[in-house]
């Protein structure tokens, strides 16, 4: 009898030892204190390696001050923390790091991440950082940083991991689900955070309303423009320029319509001055493009009285589209963060423009050599006319 209560104490023990250990380690993070009673506005308990996220977001600079912690914390450990503009895992993350040098003191850096092998080799992130520090106190550390969020955004896929120490360096962290799933999207003006895998729908869509802008608004747009200003010089391509300027610019509404309708849905799920100037935008671009389709309906004949004033509109409103979706898509590009499509359709825009340098010139060449061939043929028949007439005999 002695022996089963002691068996019913030992295990009532281990019952009361694993909810102790188990509510220690499912604390949350809105009754945690922090030291000089520091605040943050909103935090996020981490689905793994119990991780724990505070900030407070600042509308007017897109800002966000806060805290990461790390609660599984040794000597022997580093700890990262890191947003990721452009790919939903470790590849492209941008990222805050902290570990505990020989001599004992922290060190709290930042590390761009390009690729899956990394040594987490310190360097200058794609968006600004500033008041990083580190504390650790036991087995608990964190990192403290002011983040400049990338682009006006404020929903990110957001990256923390923890791994050993190897000769005072970073080495690999293990390859466990915990460390795997250890990813998500971060909302910081809403507070909410989702697993793993939460934000590719969003950023799927958000990168094929990219797409679908820059082909149409930001490519085929302006080659329809330079197709129509310098091919009609050329007698030999007249008409077949036109043709070319109007499935251009037909092909490049249809896509432009598809891109602006997937915008009107992104637009309802996000917030924030630069997401509604670029939408605007986008409202403003999609009016303008669809007046210029039904003024082509209109078009007078070219013998018509009022074809001068139409093509003044004609041009007038197309040089603006023009110039209103470069400046948008620039700006969705900052939004989207996507440093390589930046640069990408940058080279887009400088090969356009070089190319329609290279026509500007060429067809002025033209246009001033056919000009001098008219004045000589016009010169050449005046002589010839003043030749006939000094030698018709008078009457």
């Amino acid at each position: 009898m002695a022996d089963s209560s002691n068996k019913l104490l030992q295990l009532g023990s281990i019952v009361i030892l694993i909810l102790f250990a188990s509510g220690a380690e499912s604390q949350t993070c809105k009754s945690y204190q922090f030291a000089n009673n520091k605040l943050f506005q909103t935090c996020a308990d981490l689905p793994f390696l119990n991780a724990f996220l505070h900030w407070t977001y600042n509308s007017s600079s897109n800002s966000v001050q806060l805290a990461y912690r790390s609660t599984r914390y040794a000597s022997s450990k580093w700890v990262a923390w890191a947003l990721n503009p452009e790919k939903t895992g470790m590849s492209g993350a941008q990222t805050l790091v902290a570990y505990q040098q020989a001599d004992g003191i922290l060190k709290a850096y930042t590390s761009p991440i390009d690729g899956y092998s990394t040594d987490m080799a310190e360097g200058k992130l794609s968006f600004p950082v500033s008041d990083l520090s580190a504390v650790a106190v036991g087995k608990e550390i964190t990192i403290f940083a002011t983040v400049g969020l990338p682009g006006g955004r404020t929903t990110l896929v957001q990256v923390w991991q923890e791994g050993p120490m190897s000769g005072g360096s970073p080495a690999q962290h293990e390859s466990s689900p915990a460390n795997l799933g250890s990813k998500g999207s971060i909302n910081f003006l809403s507070g909410q955070a989702a697993p793993s895998g939460g934000g590719d729908s969003k950023i799927n869509k958000r990168k094929v309303h990219g797409v679908l802008n820059m082909v149409s608004w930001g490519a085929l747009m302006p080659l329809g423009m330079i197709t129509a200003r310098y091919l009609k010089v050329f007698r030999s391509a007249d008409p077949a320029w036109f043709y070319l300027h109007a499935g251009c610019q037909t092909t490049a509404y249809i896509l432009g319509v598809s891109g602006w309708a997937t915008g009107l849905k992104l637009g309802t799920e996000s917030k924030g001055i630069h997401h509604k100037t670029h939408g605007n935008m986008g409202i403003t671009l999609f009016c303008l493009g669809t007046l210029q389709v039904f003024a082509l309906l209109l078009r007078p004949n070219k013998e018509h009285k009022y074809r001068f004033f139409w093509n003044i509109y004609h041009h007038s409103v197309g040089y603006l589209v023009i110039l209103l979706s470069t400046i948008n898509i620039f700006q969705g590009l900052n939004i989207l963060g996507v440093l390589k499509w930046k640069k990408a359709y940058t080279g887009v825009l400088i090969a356009l423009v070089v190319v329609a340098l290279f026509l500007e010139a060429f067809t002025w060449y033209i246009v001033v050599k056919n000009k001098k061939k008219a004045m000589i043929t016009t010169a050449k028949m005046q002589q010839e006319m003043n030749g006939v007439n000094n030698g018709r005999p008078n009457a």
